[in-house]
């Protein structure tokens, strides 16, 4: 059971230029559309529990020039490097939204959300012990939150129901074949019961 005190919710790239209105992936965020419901009841529940809440964003820098264009994800949206602190495409979507005391921690290269960041050294410096992963996407993003944070030795729960990858079998296989080798799953149902029970 996870104690609120000591964990934080990571909600990894749910900005609108990501799942949202504005979004460089729309077959990403339509097959986000379903758990964006889920997302924003685990969002509330986490403030109302104690959990710290933090947005994991992407916005790239100097014109897009800090992120390389090798890999063909980075070169597919590379119409991202015209993003700047202001543009709505960072906003985090409104079902989720940003509370008060919650964290927004942009990254402004590669692909992974936490390598190279100050992510986990600012969540073990608020004397985080465990990390609950949400958003998208479980073809790259999400595990490689997952297997960073495991690899500093967090322990680190999946939310099955807040977390989307494309396709949909691609997504549950990734939970079933690979996430469940180096995290916990569980859904928001079952977190928001830990949560209010601590």
């Amino acid at each position: 059971m996870t104690d609120p005190r000591r964990t934080a919710l990571l909600f990894v790239e749910c900005q609108r230029g990501v799942i949202g209105d504005r979004s460089v992936l729309p077959a990403l965020a339509e097959a986000a559309q379903p758990a964006v419901a889920a997302m924003a009841r685990l969002a509330a529940g986490a403030r109302a529990a104690g959990v710290q809440v933090a947005h994991l964003t992407y916005l790239p820098l100097a014109d897009g020039r800090s992120a390389s264009r090798r890999s063909p994800l980075m070169r597919a949206t590379a119409s991202t490097s015209s993003w700047r602190a202001d543009d709505p495409a960072l906003e985090i979507v409104p079902e989720i939204g940003v509370g008060p005391d919650d964290l927004v921690l942009p990254r402004h290269q590669g692909i992974s959300p936490v390598h190279q960041t100050e992510v986990l050294a600012i969540l073990r410096n608020l004397g985080t012990d465990e990390v609950v992963v949400a958003g998208v996407s479980t073809n790259l993003a999400v595990p490689l939150v997952a297997v960073g944070a495991a690899d500093e030795d967090f322990a680190v729960t999946v939310v099955r129901d807040a977390t989307v990858g494309t396709p949909a079998e691609h997504h549950a296989s990734m939970l079933r074949h690979s996430l469940a080798f180096v995290a916990r799953l569980a859904t928001t149902d079952e977190l928001l019961a830990e949560w209010s029970g601590a």
